[in-house]
């Protein structure tokens, strides 16, 4: 098949272009950023807003994985246009090109806080901040071209990781490499699930696969192999080597610190994540496993410790890029965190 993929240079991109490529397929990228060192694919540069551009990046194409979108730093307005008005734009052209499947990829923050676990699908979204308000608002326009006849999965994964994520994971990996202990709020022991991109990236060739009426729905897509936050940060800071712990912080003195420095704008930890810090968040998967055959190859400990070594296997590369924090291959800036190091 042709199949186009925006966010082409993203980390899910960059993974779901290479298997793609291998099996076969042709392939369109629309992004943003060119990508030099990959081969065997059409490059198309620019952005998800111009109708144009996605118009000319479309054409020809059977089918669309839509896999672009802003990050949770990023600024309200900006976070909207992209991640809504994008969506809008990259629908309205499938629609008109008569291409009958798009893959959405959308992220359980459309869940809010939820205070039930697992959350399956049913769980009702609830708009909590700027990020996850355009993700939903993103799905509802994706529900309006189902109506309108056009096959449009719907992915819901938990943070992935794999080669080329950075993000605030870099914190992590930093801290651990250079040898620090790593603090965490009430000392993280709440269950938590991650995501290999490899397994996302199975999961979005199996609904490229499989008929219309088994796909065109949503889905949760996280490990099923997961413990708490504690186990999978210490078992990094145990691959680092030198012999650091995770450090229990009061909660609640922890979370009012956060939050201030969240206002003030001088810490990357968002509203959702300090609520993903303290108490248990998961999904469950049971809708992907009997209707997709989803089953995850990794655990969340593999998951991070396979992408703490690829950081180290590129950290000299990686560090040289300005830490702007604009993609997730970026490493965040750690803002006033980054001075912690001193004290661990």
């Amino acid at each position: 098949m042709h199949i186009a993929i925006t966010g082409g240079a993203g980390v899910l991109g960059r993974n779901l272009i290479q298997r793609l490529v291998k099996e076969g397929h042709r392939v369109t990228s629309l992004d943003l950023t060119f990508v030099p060192e990959y081969t065997n694919y059409q490059q198309i540069i620019g952005d998800i807003r111009d109708a144009d551009i996605v118009r000319s990046a479309i054409s020809g194409a059977d089918m669309v994985v839509h896999a672009a979108a802003a990050l949770p730093s990023y600024k309200p307005q900006q976070i909207r246009s992209i991640s809504v008005e994008g969506t809008r734009t990259v629908l309205a052209a499938c629609h008109a090109a008569r291409i009958e499947r798009v893959v959405h990829v959308s992220s359980s923050a459309v869940y809010g806080l939820p205070d039930v676990v697992p959350t399956t699908e049913d769980y009702p979204r609830e708009r909590v901040d700027p990020y996850n308000c355009a993700k939903i608002d993103a799905e509802l326009i994706c529900e309006d071209y189902r109506d309108k006849g056009m096959c449009i999965p719907i992915l819901r994964p938990k943070t992935f990781l794999g080669p080329h994520r950075l993000g605030i994971f870099s914190m992590l990996f930093e801290w651990a490499d250079e040898g620090h202990h790593f603090p965490l709020m009430g000392g993280g022991h709440f269950r938590s699930q991650m995501l290999d991109v490899d397994d996302l990236v199975e999961v979005v060739s199996t609904v490229l696969r499989l008929p219309d009426a088994s796909v065109n729905s949503e889905f949760n897509v996280a490990a099923t192999e997961f413990t708490t936050l504690h186990d999978d940060f210490q078992a990094v800071l145990d691959a680092a080597g030198h012999g650091k712990r995770v450090i229990s912080l009061p909660a609640k003195p922890a979370i009012g610190a956060l939050r201030a420095l969240e206002m003030l704008g001088v810490s990357p930890v968002y509203k959702r994540l300090i609520y993903k810090l303290s108490r248990d968040a998961y999904v469950s998967t049971a809708r992907a496993e009997k209707v997709l055959g989803f089953a995850p190859k990794h655990s969340n400990q593999d998951t991070i410790i396979r992408t703490f070594r690829w950081w180290q296997s590129q950290k000299s590369s990686e560090q040289a890029v300005v830490k702007a924090g604009k993609t997730s291959r970026e490493p965040w800036k750690q803002g006033v965190l980054g001075l912690a190091k001193v004290v661990f």
